[in-house]
């Protein structure tokens, strides 16, 4: 798969075309999204929904549970249950049907955001030419969360230093108490930050190879 392409059709719209079936099936091209395995955190891309089922585009095998949560840039959460894997992509029922003209549009009561993924990640900030040891506890393609015991103010430039992804120079958005929200100056590509995730993850992804039965491959 070319993550490139996937990343330069990331701004362009939103296509949608209604398919002739029982659940009938909506096409979204380059809709990013989370799903979520117990304590793990994957990033895909939305290829079509149906109110019945969905299939997604990976960037890594997925483990091999029973069940899993998709979680949109609007906070809203569904249930899911695995049904098949093949290289690059995956197929899953929703445990109760959704309502596919919201999730086309991407509305909902809570605003549109940038995916956060959970991190506990011994990280360094740069700080007026010093270094100080923090803690990253979550981290998007345009910013992170960091816990810090060094007063920072509000728009104040760091430097970020980590082992598991380029220096990166950020500044201060937002703080409350030691935890302080940073704004990347550059935002990483779609496939870095899936890497990036992979390796925050504490458990190591395995591919399911169940088949999709006749009845998920017609909703989705």
């Amino acid at each position: 798969m070319d993550y490139r392409a996937i990343d330069r059709q990331l701004a362009s719209p939103v296509q949608m075309d209604l398919d002739e079936r029982a659940a009938p099936r909506f096409t979204l091209l380059m809709r990013t999204a989370k799903l979520v395995a117990g304590d793990a955190e994957y990033l895909c891309v939305i290829r079509d929904v149906s109110s019945a089922g969905v299939s997604v585009r990976l960037f890594h095998p997925l483990p091999p549970v029973s069940r899993m949560t998709l979680e949109m840039q609007t906070g809203d959460c569904h249930g899911m249950y695995p049904v098949w894997q093949r290289e690059g992509e995956a197929g899953f029922r929703f445990c109760t049907p959704v309502d596919v003209e919201k999730m086309v549009r991407n509305s909902s009561r809570y605003p549109k955001r940038e995916l956060r993924f959970s991190a506990e990640m011994p990280v360094g900030l740069c700080i007026d030419g010093c270094r100080h040891e923090t803690i990253l506890r979550n981290i998007s393609q345009q910013g992170a969360m960091v816990e810090c015991d060094r007063h920072m103010a509000l728009g104040q430039a760091v430097r970020v230093e980590s082992d598991q992804f380029p220096e990166i120079v950020a500044r201060v958005r937002w703080r409350m108490g030691n935890r302080y929200g940073l704004v990347f100056d550059t935002t990483f590509r779609m496939l870095e930050l899936a890497r990036l995730v992979v390796s925050l993850n504490r458990t190591a992804p395995h591919t399911i190879n169940s088949p999709a039965p006749s009845s998920l491959r017609s909703a989705t």
